[in-house]
């Protein structure tokens, strides 16, 4: 029989090295990278602009049009995109065959590849080179921001799995901070550096690839897809900390049978499948909610604000720094207490804090000529919307996307989650000019509306998942889904075969009449 306090037992029992370690070397090498590149264009672009301008009078005797230069800058910044939608196409399959840690791995030639191009398209005069590297730093991007939210919910207790979850949204936040620092004139934001802040690419990727393949692999992914038990059994044990095992592998063991199909699902199979047709809709609003609620679009009024707030433009860069910390504090407090709150009322919270300052910065900007002291209360208001966001919608829907599905459907997920993801933020970046230009300050009205939208869709179809199994998630979706519940029967057959141990991701509780 299972003691009920086992449970209680496992949560006070520490985290070990061996899961901090893997949880934050794959998100340095994965997600960093991710928030870095978000950054790094910012403070080099009239650098990188005048060296289109230089290489194009070399090669064609003449200087290019602005409206050519535009263009390749525009080029520059949104094929980042592009290849983030092309690596999340790419993540199904290749982490079937690699697996969760081999395809982290394998994302880093993909960043080294990047910098050097990107590093070298300056002394090599080729602006072709900046955009290929761009291209291909955005397919490593797509890549890592599926294959690190399934690895990270895999190797984590349920009890801490948000909290291990949220490293994804904390080094995204830390690689955004970072850019923001070399990029400053004292160190790489220079005409004769900024070539060198694309060089720093390769930096987190070489430590990754130091570290990571001494950590273990997901002892899910080797049990139910691998058949390795005796890999999984060494996994476990690192993770743990501790030599006996059995009951987790006993309880993947029964989670493996409880699925009727254990291969792999395609995306078609997991579109068609009823069974799991609500959370697949949950998990696309969370995502476009994620990208459309205006946090990119942000950045296009920060710069405007400081100026008109009187400061001087050359202090405008340090200032802007507290964005990013901002950003970084406000992800490290939320995946303190994800397992506290719970992911639903740190969604519902971020959406409808981010839409209340939006309303309020789009009355300040509209006032803000009026009173010397309006352009403050607007900075004020970025800062809020950006805290906001990092406090819960900046990491969990990652995190969901890995909860919602059980293990065989679970890649599927999340390429769809990664395409939605990168649709909706290529088309912020290609709408909200236009959006800026006939609205002006009222722009931010359209996020209003996407932030309570999501707020609703949230509090009214969101499950809490803190601290449950992934088949309880699963099950908690059958009555809108409108499929029968297990028989009790079947639950009864396979309560046996489950202990309450640190890494119970499937208890059945007994059915309700």
């Amino acid at each position: 029989m299972c003691n009920p306090q086992d449970g209680d037992t496992d949560r006070k029992q520490p985290v070990t090295a061996c899961l901090l370690s893997a949880a934050f070397f794959s998100a340095l090498g994965s997600s960093f990278l991710y928030g870095y590149n978000l950054s790094v264009v910012n403070s080099p672009a009239l650098y990188i602009k005048a060296f289109y301008n230089k290489t194009w009078l070399d090669r064609y005797g003449e200087p290019v049009g602005t409206e050519t230069v535009t263009l390749l800058w525009s080029i520059t910044v949104s094929i980042f995109a592009i290849g983030g939608l092309l690596g999340a196409l790419s993540v199904s399959l290749i982490v079937k065959i690699l697996g969760r840690k081999g395809t982290l791995l394998l994302n880093n030639i993909f960043a080294l590849i990047a910098s050097l191009l990107l590093t070298l398209g300056e002394k090599a005069k080729s602006f072709e080179m900046l955009i290929i590297g761009r291209l291909i730093i955005g397919v490593d991007s797509g890549i890592a921001l599926s294959a690190l939210p399934m690895y990270l919910g895999e190797i984590s207790p349920k009890h801490i799995r948000g909290s291990i979850g949220q490293f994804n949204s904390i080094l995204i936040c830390l690689g955004v901070f970072t850019g923001q620092v070399l990029g400053l004139p004292e160190l790489l934001g220079q005409v004769s550096r900024w070539n060198y802040l694309f060089s720093f690419l390769a930096f987190p990727a070489i430590l990754q690839l130091c570290v990571l393949p001494f950590l273990p692999e997901s002892p899910r992914y080797l049990l139910m897809e691998r058949r390795d038990e005796a890999g999984a059994e060494r996994a476990f044990q690192k993770f743990l900390g501790k030599k006996d095992v059995s009951q987790e592998l006993e309880e993947v063991h029964a989670e493996a049978r409880a699925q009727e199909n254990l291969r792999t699902a395609s995306v078609l199979q997991l579109l068609k499948n009823p069974a799991v047709r609500w959370q697949l809709i949950t998990i696309v609003v969370t995502m476009a909610c994620y990208q459309l609620c205006g946090l990119n679009a942000i950045w296009y009024y920060t710069n405007g604000i400081l100026q008109e707030a009187g400061f001087a433009t050359n202090i405008i860069p340090y200032i802007t720094l507290s964005t990013g910390f901002i950003e970084t504090l406000a992800a490290i407090i939320s995946g303190l207490m994800i397992e506290r709150i719970g992911r639903k009322p740190l969604l519902i919270f971020g959406f409808s804090a981010m839409a209340v300052f939006f309303s309020l910065l789009t009355v300040f900007l509209n006032f803000q000529n009026s009173m010397s002291w309006m352009p403050y209360l607007s900075y004020v208001c970025i800062l809020a919307v950006i805290a906001s966001f990092c406090s819960g919608p900046g990491g969990i829907p990652f995190i969901l996307t890995g909860e919602l599905f059980e293990q065989s459907y679970r890649p599927a997920a999340f390429m769809i989650a990664g395409i939605v993801n990168w649709l909706s933020n290529f088309a912020v970046g290609l709408l909200f000019p236009f959006l800026q230009e006939t609205l002006q300050s009222f722009a931010f009205l359209v996020f209003v509306v996407i932030c309570i939208m999501g707020t609703i869709y949230l509090y009214v179809v969101l499950p809490e998942t803190k601290n449950k199994t992934f088949l309880d998630i699963s099950q908690s979706f059958a009555k809108i889904n409108k499929i029968p519940a297990p028989s009790p029967s079947h639950e009864i057959e396979l309560s046996g075969l489950i202990s309450c141990s640190g890494f119970d991701y499937f208890r059945i509780k007994p059915a309700v009449s």
